[in-house]
């Protein structure tokens, strides 16, 4: 019996054995214990999942089938009131959702958990949004994510009105004024993104019939000039610096240094390391593949010693067993490639502070720019470091330009001398 591999106490044994959730808790054992799951982390999971236990053995003595999605939400608007804890309750609160969570995924996987959501009233109308932009824009996958997140927000707002038959009621007053709220409490390049995603919408909404007006150009316009910044990357003494910050002796430290070697030595997107795959590293040919984002080019480039050998070393020494494609994968429990880029950028934000360096993008970006900026003081033509890079157009790349200050001396007039009248 699993359970007998983590307690020792008859007491405990039988309280686990008790109860609508008895006839899980024993499979759910060796399931975590087959995701390597510590001995102390499966103890404090089993332990927070008898209180979902206690309270639905509050509800029905009969032993579950099946939980619902309605079993989960009656717990947790009930357990904070009545539960025990040391510390702050919402740190509590947070911990026991893990093992919920942890529990719901075991019940997913084993086809023993009923989601019994209806979902948004919105989500037909999303989907279609997103289906449009797939067939007649063409676009990206992770451009229709990034659309597809912000358009919920306006179809959040909208309520009841985000519906095939009730969008007609919208007009140019209502659309300015949810844009003008968000804008007030979003940054410039959320406000950017969202009144992209808004007038790409409208213009589905007219194409399918949904309204019967332009309302793409309510949406205010953000006035911006192409250009018109200059890139903020890390120096190579910076970027040494950030690496040099990085403690190898553990897995997570083994993982982040292999991360940071990428960024740095090719200037990559920091979606592209997340997505890279063990097939993608050509260790016979010292060759390495980034695949294509944003309908770019893929880039094959040389296999760097230093960039092999802190892969090896975290392949070798830090990874998690498991069948996963990609090469980066978290350092806990339950082990799973990175989920988001929000998480590779939190990683390079966190090194980029821990050596002390100041700058207003600290995120993967920050080693992309940097990397750029190299080559075009080192005198590679721009086409060559759009290749790199994998720009799709030649234009993207002419933001370095700026940086490119030998060339810049060369067409720079001399100063005029002070002509006495």
């Amino acid at each position: 019996m699993a359970l007998e591999e983590f307690y020792r106490c008859a007491r405990t044994l039988s309280k686990l054995r008790q109860g609508p959730l008895r006839g899980f808790l024993e499979e759910f054992c060796a399931w975590l214990s087959n995701r390597c799951y510590s001995r102390w982390a499966i103890r404090k999971i089993l332990g927070d999942v008898s209180h979902l236990n206690t309270y639905l053995g509050g509800i029905s003595e009969l032993q579950c089938v099946k939980l619902t999605a309605a079993d989960i939400d009656g717990f947790f608007k009930v357990y904070p009131s009545r539960c025990q804890h040391r510390g702050p309750l919402q740190e509590h609160l947070r911990r026991v959702s893990f093992s919920i969570n942890r529990f719901v995924e075991y019940l997913q996987n084993a086809g023993r958990f009923d989601e019994c959501k209806s979902p948004p009233c919105y989500q037909p109308l999303r989907d279609a949004y997103v289906d449009w932009m797939r067939r007649h824009q063409h676009s990206a996958d992770g451009t229709l994510d990034l659309r597809a997140h912000f358009i919920v927000r306006f179809l959040q707002w909208l309520g009841p009105q985000a519906t095939f038959g009730r969008l007609s009621e919208l007009n140019a007053k209502r659309v300015e004024q949810f844009f003008i709220a968000y804008a007030q409490q979003a940054g410039h390049a959320a406000r950017r993104s969202m009144a992209a995603a808004l007038r790409m919408f409208l213009r589905f909404a007219l194409h399918a019939g949904l309204i019967q007006e332009h309302l793409d150009l309510a949406v205010p316009t953000l006035r911006t000039y192409k250009l018109s910044t200059v890139p903020r990357g890390l120096s190579e003494a910076q970027a040494s610096q950030v690496l040099a910050s990085v403690d190898r002796s553990s897995p997570v430290g083994k993982r982040d240094y292999a991360i940071l070697q990428l960024l740095r030595s090719y200037g990559v997107r920091g979606g592209q390391v997340r997505r890279l795959k063990l097939t993608d590293i050509q260790w016979a040919q010292d060759r390495i593949r980034f695949r294509a984002m944003k309908r770019g080019k893929d880039s094959l480039l040389p296999l760097t010693a230093e960039v092999g050998t802190s892969l090896l070393d975290y392949l070798k020494n830090a990874r998690a067993p498991g069948a996963w494609a990609e090469v980066f994968l978290t350092c806990r429990p339950p082990y799973h490639p990175l989920p988001a880029s929000t998480t590779l950028s939190e990683i390079v934000r966190r090194y980029i502070q821990a050596a002390g360096i100041e700058l207003p993008s600290q995120g993967a970006h920050a080693f992309r720019h940097g990397f750029a900026t190299r080559m075009v003081a080192q005198g590679y033509s721009l086409k060559a470091v759009a290749d790199v890079l994998g720009h799709r157009l030649l234009s993207t790349t002419f933001l370095y330009t700026k940086v490119d200050f030998t060339a810049l001396q060369q067409v720079a007039l001399d100063w005029p001398e002070e002509v006495n009248s």
